[in-house]
């Protein structure tokens, strides 16, 4: 069963590198420019803050902020959480078609990607500021900042730079979706390749690069080519940084004062940068229409892929930055040992349900599905979240029916 496939963009990251490492240039810079004011507000304190970095895939958009002619939503979204004291910057990968409560949307695929496009809708102003209650809400961090690009924001970035080493261990050809056509070895890359190179959405050539965590593993290894080329060498800093600015000015959009970022650009200066991802395949499931009370105000969901996240998992791993508590608004995850489960399928699913400790019993080494599908007692989906992502196959179908206890089809 091919798995699903969703493009991812870096274009963001590029916003922090100029931020990173590069404060002296941006001081030197900007009091040499004719915009007002060249002074540089000190930096008040060294208590860790978060700044949500937010990619917005509107097509043909007229700006960061711009609903364009299609999408609109927020394709990426990273909190960058900087600890200035430590001078270390950790960026915090949210899955984008995370399922995450909006009581009071009307929003029956409600994906946490999806605060964007509903904000945008009031206004520009309200897309960021919903995005950031609801990042807030789900890590249990505050998130009172945001710096907003899009396409054109990215490509801007990186042909400032000229281009970028990319090492590319294998074959990648993908001429349906994201164009990309490259052979192994390095590659320096202008941004429109770039783009390419981070947009794969299936490699026909090979298994490299063919899910998304692959891809957010490509968008690391341009983040960290783009530090090598202009944070590790004074002279291209020097070089590039006017470019950069200039497309920062025209490709971006944030809350925060150019005091601020001039601010955060010194205090960060040659700050380690690590990168997280929240959750992983197998927290991506097919779930069919169900009923999910308090999820929006239908009270019920469309069948779509989501990424189910366990708020227990995502609170262990934040809690280093702050966290005081996850939160996506659904039931309670129940503990294995209290769901009991039925299969219908290989042995194999049979060991890895009861080493993950499920009570489970095989009623038959026959599936009636071709497609491993998950079935859960109408009324508690939940059920059915905690095996599916037990079974980790990430596009496992999950659907409410008439049976006693969960019950696994698999081939």
């Amino acid at each position: 069963m091919k798995k699903r496939l969703r493009p991812r963009f870096i274009w963001l990251l590029v916003t922090v590198l100029v931020l990173i490492g590069a404060g002296a240039y941006l001081k030197s810079w900007f009091s040499s420019s004719s915009s007002p004011g060249g002074h540089v507000a000190a930096v008040a304190t060294n208590v860790p803050y978060n700044i949500l970095l937010i990619g917005n895939n509107a097509r043909q958009a007229t700006g960061p902020l711009s609903l364009g002619t299609s999408a609109g939503e927020a394709d990426i979204l990273m909190l960058a959480h900087i600890d200035p004291h430590k001078h270390k910057v950790t960026l915090i990968s949210i899955p984008r078609d995370l399922l995450i409560a909006l009581p009071q949307w009307r929003d029956t695929v409600p994906k946490i990607k999806e605060t964007l496009f509903l904000g945008l809708q009031k206004g520009p102003a309200q897309g960021p500021e919903l995005a950031m209650q609801v990042v807030s809400h789900f890590t249990g961090m505050p998130v009172k900042a945001y710096i907003a690009t899009d396409f054109n924001g990215f490509i801007d970035a990186v042909d400032a730079v000229g281009c970028v080493n990319i090492d590319i261990p294998a074959r990648i050809y993908d001429p349906l979706h994201s164009k990309a056509d490259f052979q192994p070895g390095i590659h320096c890359l202008s941004g429109p390749w770039v783009l390419a190179y981070i947009r794969v959405r299936q490699n026909t050539a090979n298994s490299y690069r063919t899910t998304d965590f692959q891809r957010m593993d490509a968008e690391a290894q341009v983040l960290f080519a783009l530090k090598d080329k202009l944070l590790n060498n004074p002279v291209q800093a020097a070089l590039h940084l006017p470019a950069l600015v200039a497309t920062w000015r025209k490709d971006v959009a944030t809350n925060l004062s150019k005091s601020q970022l001039l601010s955060l650009g010194l205090s960060l200066a040659h700050s380690h940068v690590q990168h997280i991802t929240l959750g992983s395949i197998g927290d991506s499931m097919d779930l069919a229409p169900m009923p999910l009370p308090g999820i929006n105000e239908e009270n019920q969901i469309a069948g779509a892929y989501y990424d189910v996240l366990s708020p227990a998992d995502v609170t262990k791993v934040l809690k280093p930055y702050g966290s005081t508590g996850a939160w996506t608004g659904l039931p309670a995850f129940p503990p294995q040992t209290n769901v009991p489960v039925a299969v219908e399928g290989s042995s194999a699913y049979v060991a890895l349900l009861q080493k993950a400790g499920f009570p489970v019993t095989q009623t038959s080494t026959a599936s009636p599905s071709s497609r491993l599908t998950v079935v859960f007692p109408n009324g508690k989906p939940v059920d059915g979240f905690v095996v599916a992502r037990a079974l980790g196959a990430g596009n496992e179908l999950v659907t409410p029916g008439s049976v006693s206890e969960v019950t696994v089809h698999g081939p």
